[in-house]
């Protein structure tokens, strides 16, 4: 098995990345994905709830993440408790996926919005990072429904995209069209899988 790490600032095309993985074949974990699953429990509601008080709760008992992410883009010191809380059990669930398929001759590639930011780049085989510029992540975000100042929020709250291709071990630059990102993803998929058969 040959674990790879996927990162990449807010609006910058994780998601299109990790759909052409598994299009190739790989197998693909998406965090955000499992956060979403967790923020469904009723143990991890409640405890999200002590770190940022009751008014993260609606009516019926679920999160509001509207107000989750009002709260945390506007704290520092929440966000963090609130991650480090997220990342143990996403790193949890990641586990119990990874056990499943132990032994076996597969690539997988993990989707990790804050990899570098919370030092996780040790615990895989390699390192990707996808990236545009700051004014494509901002158009894409409010395409989504996210307000310009809520996106510049959300991006100053990560690592600068020049910090992160330093220490990333492959680079995919998704200014161009879908195609010109699929054909460099193609490549990076190729010598991830001659890589993992060498080991």
């Amino acid at each position: 098995m040959f674990i790879a790490g996927l990162t990449g600032n807010y609006g910058m095309g994780k998601s299109y990345v990790l759909s052409v993985f598994r299009e190739l074949g790989a197998m693909v974990l998406d965090s955000d994905e499992i956060v979403h699953h967790l923020l469904q429990d009723k143990k991890v509601i409640a405890r999200v709830k002590k770190i940022l008080g009751d008014r993260v709760l609606k009516e019926d008992g679920t999160l509001d993440k509207c107000e989750v992410a009002k709260i945390i883009f506007d704290n520092s010191e929440l966000r963090n408790k609130l991650e480090v809380l997220l990342h143990k059990l996403v790193f949890d669930e990641i586990q119990k996926s990874l056990r499943k398929i132990k032994g076996k001759k597969r690539l997988v590639v993990v989707e990790v919005p804050l990899l570098f930011e919370g030092g996780y780049q040790d615990r895989f085989d390699t390192t990707m990072m996808v990236y545009t510029k700051q004014k494509a992540a901002i158009e894409r975000l409010m395409k989504s429904g996210i307000s310009r100042g809520n996106a510049l929020k959300r991006l100053k709250a990560q690592l600068p995209v020049q910090i992160k291709k330093k220490k990333a071990d492959f680079l995919i630059d998704n200014n161009g069209s879908k195609r010109k990102t699929f054909r460099q993803v193609e490549k990076i998929y190729g010598q991830l899988c001659e890589e993992m058969h060498k080991g």
